[in-house]
């Protein structure tokens, strides 16, 4: 089964996907994304480590390269998230980006075929219609790009508002 989680950022997405997971089969990967950048990013990893303390968890920490990672055996995947991960392929160290489509998309379905189950957070961005400047406004393409085709690709879509899950679709 593949479950995408959308939604605004600290809506409740995370917690709710981790109590997903827990009710999947063993074994149970986290793919943490997200660089720890200054003390917010650390203070943003601290929390995440803490909520899925005593969950039965094996983290991985995945910046780039997604279609390479490998587990023990297949089980419950939980992909932290997809926005981060984006960002990661879409920017190198020095500022400069490219389209992380297809490399972004090859993990996802790296992920598909290594898991029974496997669960995606991503955020939902690109609501409003403001004009970033051309990094940003490309990220805001390419994200739009890759939630769809994850979505169309997902069993369940569940957007969480305020903590509450909503069933966009379900296979």
């Amino acid at each position: 089964m593949i479950i995408l989680f959308t939604g605004g950022s600290a809506c409740g997405k995370s917690s709710y996907a981790e109590g997903v997971c827990v009710k999947m089969p063993e074994p149970r990967y986290y793919i943490a994304a997200m660089k720890p950048y200054g003390a917010e990013g650390e203070a943003r990893i601290k929390r995440h480590r803490a909520m899925r303390a005593g969950k039965g968890f094996e983290t991985y920490e995945c910046y780039t390269g997604l279609k390479d990672l490998k587990f023990p055996e297949r089980g419950t995947a939980l992909l932290e998230c997809i926005c981060n991960l984006t960002a990661n392929e879409m920017f190198d160290d020095e500022g400069n980006f490219h389209d992380p489509y297809d490399d972004v998309m090859a993990g996802v379905e790296n992920l598909i075929n290594s898991c029974n189950d496997l669960v995606i957070i991503t955020n939902d961005v690109g609501a409003e219609p403001v004009n970033y400047g051309e990094a940003t406004d490309s990220y805001i393409r390419v994200m739009g790009k890759i939630n769809a085709a994850i979505a169309q690709k997902a069993d369940k879509v569940i957007e969480m508002v305020a903590g509450v899950p909503i069933v966009i679709k379900d296979m």
